[in-house]
């Protein structure tokens, strides 16, 4: 049991711009986090410029927990300077910065900022899962690339969406766009560690079209090359050996896939005819059967030594049919 003592106190920060379709599940899911760790000693929301009912709505829940605050920009400025307000008015050594329009798992802020037990690590990032369905172009592209986003992280984490760091400068310069890329330059350039958190998952919505696909990798592209540019900082995803070395393996998978369903098609037909010849020639009618011995094993035990021997993503994948609901 730890002691309230030694949990591991943190500033929220959300940053927001007409966010009312969300802001309240997002509060609700930040007030409902399954802690034991961790502590949540203050959620500090920043509305840029918002013109529809985010405001309201975060003043109803500051009357339900006092944790909850409020800092209002009239005007747009940015993310940037939504996220330098952030960090004037947190008190906590430790911040979680997270972006209006995403949801927490229930467990994530427990799994994101507990690896600060470890004095090195300096930055914490979740991973994120699109709740948009693959059932169109834009939905199935934005599920592929967080995919191998995944992947990429599992080898250099490249953060966005949710993160955690330890608060080891005041400010941003203002004319960032990446604030989470420049997050992890700072903590580097300190010679502290970046860690991936794959089992502190972030819902959020991706694009929904083409148009709108490109455009936002076109802004992100364009802001990490004037971080590289600047400050001399180059982010994972800019390393492109190893991005095609993980889109390789991925369609490596694909081919795997499209042959083990041809393999797969070809044993249940020839099984099938079996079955046919069996009940249609041979009139033989399966009172009682030759046993397939190999599934006659204890499945629980089964079950813990294929979770032990499983891979991370393998893990965080069987997570994902998590309903948004459950946040």
């Amino acid at each position: 049991m730890v002691r309230p003592k030694d949990k591991i106190r943190v500033s929220v920060g959300i940053t927001a711009h007409n966010e009312e379709a969300n802001i309240g599940r997002l509060l609700d899911a930040l007030l409902n986090q399954h802690l034991h760790e961790v502590e949540i000693t203050e959620i500090i929301v920043v509305a840029s410029g918002c013109t529809d009912r985010t405001e309201e709505i975060v003043r109803e829940y500051m009357k339900k927990d006092p944790r909850i605050k409020l800092l209002v920009q009239e005007r747009r400025e940015g993310k940037t300077s939504a996220v330098n307000l952030f960090l004037q008015h947190a008190r906590e050594e430790i911040c979680v910065l997270e972006s209006g329009d995403t949801l927490p798992h229930e467990n994530a802020i427990e799994r994101l900022v507990r690896m600060f037990r470890d004095p090195r690590v300096g930055m914490t990032g979740a991973h994120k899962v699109p709740v948009n369905t693959p059932d169109h172009i834009a939905g199935l592209l934005t599920h592929l690339r967080l995919r191998l986003e995944h992947q990429l992280c599992l080898e250099i984490p490249r953060l966005g969406e949710l993160i955690a760091f330890r608060k080891v400068f005041d400010r941003i310069p203002p004319d960032v766009s990446m604030d989470e890329a420049f997050v992890e330059a700072l903590v580097v350039q300190r010679g502290l560690q970046v860690r991936y958190a794959p089992d502190a998952i972030v819902y959020n919505t991706g694009p929904t079209s083409i148009r709108e696909f490109i455009r936002q990798r076109r802004r992100n592209h364009a802001g990490h090359l004037y971080l590289k540019h600047k400050y001399g900082y180059r982010v994972a995803s800019l390393d492109n050996s190893r991005v095609l070395k993980i889109a390789l393996r991925e369609i490596w998978g694909a081919i795997r896939f499209i042959y083990m369903l041809g393999l797969l098609g070809v044993l249940e037909a020839w099984a099938r005819f079996l079955g046919w010849y069996d009940f249609v020639i041979r009139k033989e009618r399966y009172e009682v059967w030759d046993m397939a011995w190999s599934q006659k094993a204890d499945v629980a035990a089964e079950r813990e030594r294929i979770a032990e021997n499983a891979p991370p993503s393998t893990l965080v994948e069987s997570s994902l049919s998590t309903p948004r609901e459950g946040a």
